[in-house]
C-alpha cells in the first residue's frame, strides 16, 4: 500500500507491505539519487516479504528536493538530512505500526544515514548495509547497539577498505559478508539474491 509521511508542509511518499504474522519491519534507506522505486531495493523487499518480514520503502527526499537534486546533487550526500528523515519515518512506524520491531536496510550513502539514525534511536533491533558508505558515519558508529551486518561486493575494493575501518569501531554484534565476484551495485548473476538471503537471515535472527 502507498503511504505518506508528513514533513512540515511537504511529505515523504512510501510503499508499505505487511505480511501476515510479520516478524518485524525493515525501513529502507536508499543510496545516492535513488528512491522508493529502486529496482534493487524492491527486489530485496519482495524477498523479505516472502520470508514474513514487513517493509517500508520510502523517499528520503520530498518531490521538490528530488527535482532540485537531479541537477544540483544538493541533497543526496547530505547524510545528516537523510538520517533525520529516517528518524522521522521510524517515529511514523512507531506511531502507526506499534507491534512490529524495527530494522534498517541501507545501501550506499543510505547505509551511513541508517547507522547515524540507529545511534540515536535505541529500539532499532538490527541493521544491514549493502555496499554502504559507512565511513561517512564513523563518529556515530561507537554508539550503535543493534547487531550490524556489512555486505560488500568482492570486487568493490574501495568499499571493502572503508568498511574495515568502520567495522573496527563497531562495539555491537557485527559481521562482514563479502560476496565474491560482485561489484558495488551487485548486478552480477545471483549477487543480489545472496544479499537478500543473507539480510533476511540476519533480520530473522535479531528481530526478536
Amino acid at each position: 500500500m502507498e503511504i505518506e509521511i508528513k514533513l512540515n508542509k511537504e511529505k515523504l511518499k512510501g510503499f508499505l507491505t505487511i505480511p501476515l504474522k510479520a516478524a518485524g519491519i525493515i525501513l529502507f534507506a536508499h543510496g545516492s539519487g535513488s528512491s522508493r522505486f529502486s529496482k534493487r531495493n524492491q527486489f530485496v523487499a519482495n524477498f523479505f516479504n516472502k520470508k514474513g518480514i514487513a517493509t517500508l520503502l520510502f523517499d528520503l527526499l520530498t518531490e521538490k528536493e528530488e527535482a532540485k537534486d537531479q541537477y544540483s546533487y544538493k541533497f543526496r550526500f547530505d547524510i545528516d538530512l537523510l538520517s533525520k528523515r529516517l528518524i522521522i519515518a521510524t517515529k511514523w512506524v512507531e506511531k502507526n505500526i506499534k507491534k512490529l520491531k524495527i530494522g534498517y536496510f541501507g545501501s550506499s550513502t543510505g547505509a551511513s544515514a541508517a547507522l547515524i539514525a540507529a545511534s540515536k534511536i535505541k529500539n532499532v533491533k538490527a541493521i544491514v548495509s549493502r555496499g554502504g558508505r559507512v565511513d561517512l558515519s564513523l563518529k556515530y558508529i561507537p554508539n550503535i547497539s543493534a547487531p550490524t551486518l556489512l555486505i560488500i561486493g568482492g570486487n568493490d575494493q574501495v568499499i571493502i577498505d572503508l568498511s574495515k575501518k568502520a567495522y573496527e569501531k563497531l562495539s555491537c554484534i557485527k559481521k562482514i559478508e563479502i560476496i565474491e565476484g560482485a561489484g558495488h551495485l551487485f548486478e552480477e548473476n545471483n549477487a543480489l539474491e545472496k544479499v537478500a538471503f543473507l539480510s533476511a537471515n540476519w533480520f530473522l535472527k535479531y528481530l526478536k
